[in-house]
């Protein structure tokens, strides 16, 4: 392991589900006669839908296997109970693998929680001095980084004060302070960023990334931030019920975490039923239908022709809708409206030619949510209807685009601006 910083070797965690045991003899043994009698368990809680069997299993995590390498940023997403909390709690040695094997090469500062190890009724400056303490360093090491601790949770004032009086800005401040300072060869973040200010967090990420490129620190960081894990990490890890199903390009993850693969269709219609709805419901968007022509994929200088349907459920007057775009990392790119109204009456159903100007839109995927509303007054609008994710469209790089080189969303952006003509004197 000499470049190595973190090797896992095929490691699983298993847990038991439900209680283990009643609490009293006279309780296991009811619950073990019914079970052999094949009748229901007396102790099982009302309501509960689960069987209380002994043996019940759930693989939290399964044959996991990766490296990290030193200086290495590495993100880990996957959507809620996908095994990103207990592979941290694995590496940060809080818990020990079912099976398989975790190798390190460094000392090891974790945050799996705001303010983990901080003790509400001690000062900041007691805290800070126990928390290095726990993460393994020297009395003579803490202070000759405390005063750096201090300045950066922007802490001076209150560093005296019991942190039972901290807001919760203010705790999660000194608690990432002590976890980014000390000596530790692997900084291990969960969801850290989930409080505090912009300007901290953007404190916070460039911490991070110094320690990985200037202090050859190694990263590990958990979060549903995509735009976090973009600015961060240079790899990414999906876990998706307990196995890696991606390793590799930080940009091939997040499509892979948010399923832009799977919401990505050629088709012509694009039932509303399949996606959420919220609104007053007055009219309901029921389908778009595109042209035959439409394959999912267009230039910036296209024109994409389709029709929205659907149906009045009240009569309305000023009727009109608008599409909201998301790139695929979640970033809000913009909102394109009609620019008209329609009247409808009860029951009626209705359809709307319409014509996508997609000029300005970078080369990407930009994923569109539809919205059918009404206008109430001259700066009022009421939502009728909202289709998440309705459809999606691919911008490919034109001849304009490509003599510009390769267009990246993180250093140009999702909207191309027009060119800047250059003034020549005659």
């Amino acid at each position: 392991m000499d470049e190595l910083s973190i090797k896992v070797e095929h490691v699983s965690k298993e847990y038991r589900l439900g209680a283990i045991g009643g609490g009293t003899l006279r309780g296991d043994l009811q619950s073990w006669m019914a079970r052999i009698q094949g009748k229901e368990d007396p102790n099982t809680r009302i309501g509960s839908t689960i069987k209380n069997r002994i043996g019940e299993r759930f693989l939290a995590l399964d044959d996991v296997s990766f490296q990290v390498r030193k200086g290495e940023a590495l993100g880990i997403i996957g959507h809620n109970g996908a095994g990103k909390s207990t592979l941290l709690k694995l590496l940060s040695r809080v818990t020990a693998p079912t099976k398989g094997k975790l190798s390190y090469n460094g000392r090891i500062a974790s945050m799996l929680e705001v303010g983990t190890g901080f003790h509400r009724e001690l000062t900041g400056r007691e805290n800070v001095y126990m928390n290095g303490a726990i993460l393994g360093m020297t009395k003579l090491e803490i202070s000759r980084k405390f005063d750096e601790i201090v300045r950066f949770a922007e802490m001076e004032q209150f560093i005296d004060t019991p942190v039972k009086r901290y807001s919760s800005g203010m705790y999660v401040k000194l608690a990432f302070a002590v976890a980014a300072h000390l000596d530790s060869e692997i900084m291990i973040m969960d969801e850290v960023l989930a409080v505090g200010d912009m300007n901290f967090q953007k404190k916070c990420l460039n911490r991070m990334r110094a320690a990985a490129t200037e202090e050859g620190r190694t990263v590990l960081y958990v979060s549903h931030n995509m735009n976090t894990i973009r600015e961060l990490c240079d790899r990414c890890i999906v876990l998706d019920h307990g196995r890696i199903i991606f390793d590799g390009d930080v940009e091939k993850a997040i499509e892979i975490y948010i399923g832009v693969n799977e919401i990505f269709q050629t088709r012509n219609v694009y039932p509303s039923s399949a996606h959420s709805r919220r609104g007053r419901k007055q009219a309901l968007i029921e389908e778009i239908i595109f042209g035959n022509e439409f394959t999912g994929q267009c230039y910036a200088s296209d024109q994409v022709q389709l029709t929205l349907r659907g149906k009045a459920k009240d009569d309305l007057e000023r009727l009109c809708f608008h599409f909201e775009l998301e790139s695929p990392n979640g970033t809000r790119v913009g909102s394109m409206f009609t620019d008209g109204f329609i009247s409808v009456k009860k029951g009626e159903n209705f359809a709307v030619p319409m014509t996508i100007n997609l000029s300005g839109l970078a080369p990407d995927r930009y994923i569109f949510h539809a919205v059918a509303e009404t206008m109430e007054s001259r700066e009022s609008y009421v939502w009728q209807d909202t289709v998440a994710s309705a459809f999606i469209l691919e911008i490919i790089a034109d001849i304009d685009a490509r003599r510009r080189g390769t267009w990246t969303k993180k250093t140009w952006g999702n909207v191309r601006l027009k060119d800047i003509q250059i003034n020549v004197d005659e």
